[in-house]
């Protein structure tokens, strides 16, 4: 059952957001950004993949295959609120198994778009690129990314386009959006700047519709 992260004031919008495959929903990058998100007007829902549930308990497990895990994520999704408009999201491979049910048939009508937290488009220093469904997808998408994130830099993607992705870029940070000491930002920083994108996002492709 998803769960309120934290509370927030007369929301306009509500976000399932989904964990990385190394750390739970509960973790500090997700608790900061839900958070920040907040802040922003967007109330957070988040819930923990089957595997990381059992890893919690004690039986390290690691993630399930992506049909499982987009399974798992509509049977979360089919028990939010229907009240405010709704997005759902996800932090590395969260944010691919959403951008994976945003390019089928099974996301319901309710979801209006989806945000990527550090999309993982491939395995550091590896080729193969997580990008194939792209071409499918049926809501917009906005990729929020670190510029030295080893799962995808901004100079690796530069010259890429997909038609209903949105890719805006984290000066200086990595795939938690950490940057540089010599930038002169923080995480929270760069974690409070992905929020208000992710709210003019909302705006644009939601609330304005």
């Amino acid at each position: 059952m998803p769960e309120q992260l934290v509370l927030c004031d007369k929301p306009v919008a509500r976000l399932l957001l989904s964990h990385g495959a190394g750390a739970p929903v509960q973790s500090e990058f997700c608790q900061l950004l839900a958070q920040q998100l907040a802040n922003q007007g967007i109330e957070v829902w988040g819930f923990n993949f089957a595997y990381m549930q059992k890893t919690l308990a004690g039986k390290r497990q690691l993630p399930a295959k992506m049909p499982v895990l987009m399974a798992e994520f509509l049977e979360q999704l089919s028990q939010m609120p229907t009240d405010l408009p709704l997005v759902i999201a996800g932090k590395s491979m969260g944010g691919r198994v959403a951008t994976l049910l945003a390019a089928s048939e099974l996301l319901p009508g309710a979801v209006k778009a989806v945000i990527a937290f550090g999309y993982p488009f491939h395995p550091p220093k590896k080729d193969n690129w997580r990008t194939e469904h792209f071409a499918d997808l049926k809501r917009p998408v906005l990729v929020l990314q670190g510029e030295r994130d080893p799962f995808g830099s901004i100079q690796e993607l530069a010259g890429k386009s997909w038609p209903l992705i949105e890719i805006k870029w984290l000066q200086s940070g990595d795939h938690d959006f950490s940057p540089l000491k010599k930038s002169g930002f923080s995480q929270q920083q760069l974690i409070e700047q992905a929020s208000l994108l992710s709210r003019s996002f909302i705006n644009e492709f939601i609330l304005e519709n």
